[in-house]
């Protein structure tokens, strides 16, 4: 058994459902405490994050995580807080999100730090227990953290799982912004028979989410997508067929590229619905700034480690949800990637990893250690 299976295995086996650690940040800070690490354990609300650094000087490399996972479910054909090794495959809840990759990076510069024990610049380990929950606790206190005592990071590779159909096929370089609104518009409830005497609500919102949904709010760029407006929820009525409900109730998301911003997107919306005369109720919550690394010094580092190991030649993208990064980039002026193992079993039952896998993924980390640090 390797040492990066060994420790994925170790923390798959804590139960560490969001926003509990579990004791994983401990399994992982004593490893590091044993190659030199200054530890800084950082506890926000009832969330446990940790900094660990390695060096002091410039440029500062940063590997960034999460030890949390998502809830179970039911019906896996293993235990998900007993790994267990089938075929190949590394089972358990947080094998692909993100322990492995956790396990990757804690062995990869355990090798690095042992080959290279003056390597130039500096190590970090920024991890925390609330990324999958609400992420309020979690990184973006740590990077308040981190600017308070003017700790600079000029590199950060986030393990989250972006391979899509083998091992470091795509790297994500950057991350769509993420805006979410509540909008209610208000009509007068009525008799059903009695029309004339109310104003539906369903029949003004139309209207207006018909020019929502076809509105062009950018045309993207060569690293993202159009700007994408799309409704998840419409909620009105009162569950009779004879009253004309009062109040509709819409939510919706934009995923927004970094030709937009979220301010500009919210007053166009508020301009379409002035422009229909509406009665309405609107709130608003920002979940995330879209980021961007082009090709540069920690994309070149990445894909030259990736070709080095794999033979492969990465992708780059910025297609999917949000992640950490969307704190890290703008709140530290980082360069930030992620870069892990296959997505396609994250979140669901029977959460798995190539056990291949996990010790290449390690050999990548240590080969960009390498190529960034020496």
């Amino acid at each position: 058994m390797s040492d990066t299976l060994q420790l994925a295995k170790a923390l798959i086996s804590k139960a560490s459902v969001t926003p509990k650690d579990k004791g994983c940040q401990l399994i992982m800070t004593e490893r590091l405490k044993k190659i030199g690490f200054a530890i800084d354990d950082l506890k926000f609300g009832d969330v446990d994050n940790f900094w660990a650094s390695h060096g002091n000087a410039s440029p500062v490399f940063v590997f960034a995580g999460h030890t949390d996972v998502v809830p179970v479910g039911t019906n896996w054909q293993t235990d998900p807080f007993n790994p267990v090794v089938k075929a190949g495959m590394l089972y358990g809840r947080g094998a692909a999100d993100m322990k492995g990759s956790l396990a990757a990076m804690v062995v990869a510069t355990e090798r690095f730090v042992l080959d290279f024990p003056n390597h130039k610049g500096t190590i970090g380990f920024l991890i925390t227990a609330d990324e999958e929950g609400p992420a309020i606790d979690g990184t973006v206190k740590v990077c308040e953290y981190l600017n308070e005592t003017n700790q600079e990071v000029d590199y950060c590779l986030v393990g989250e799982p972006s391979s899509t159909k083998h091992l470091g096929d795509v790297i994500k370089n950057g991350r769509r912004g993420s805006l979410n609104g509540r909008l209610t518009i208000i009509g007068k409830q009525g008799h059903i028979a009695y029309p004339h005497l109310a104003d539906n609500p369903i029949h003004l919102i139309v209207p207006v989410l018909n020019a929502l949904c076809n509105e062009l709010w950018d045309k993207g760029n060569e690293y993202f997508p159009a700007t994408s407006f799309q409704i998840s929820n419409i909620h009105s009525g009162t569950g009779v067929t004879n009253v004309i409900p009062g109040e509709t109730d819409v939510v919706f998301n934009f995923r927004y590229s970094t030709e937009s911003t979220h301010e500009g997107l919210q007053q166009r919306v508020v301009d379409i619905l002035d422009k229909h005369g509406l009665n309405y109720k609107l709130n608003w919550e920002h979940s995330g700034y879209p980021f961007l690394t082009p090709k540069g010094d920690l994309v070149s580092s990445c894909v030259d480690a990736i070709k080095a190991v794999k033979g492969v030649d990465a992708e780059l993208s910025t297609s999917g949800g949000t992640s950490d990064g969307r704190f890290i980039a703008p709140m530290l002026g980082a360069q930030v990637v992620e870069l892990g193992p296959l997505n396609a079993t994250i979140h669901q039952v029977d959460e798995c990893v190539s056990v291949q896998d996990l010790d290449d993924l390690s050999d990548i980390y240590y080969q960009v250690l390498k190529n960034t640090l020496t």
